[in-house]
């Protein structure tokens, strides 16, 4: 993930079915929803502090 490399922290906010990736840089936040298998194999790869909400 090319975005965690600039991303001052990364918020993870766990629901039911989703779970909500919100990776914020300088300028901009990004938010990504995924399911809670694939969150678990991205949050591997961030290169930014984690944040669970």
């Amino acid at each position: 993930m090319r975005i965690s490399e600039r991303a001052d922290h990364c918020r993870v906010k766990r629901l039911k079915d989703i779970v909500k990736l919100k990776l914020r840089t300088p300028r901009m936040l990004y938010t990504i929803k995924v399911t809670p298998s694939q969150a678990e194999e991205i949050i591997k790869r961030l290169n930014c502090r984690i944040v669970e909400v």
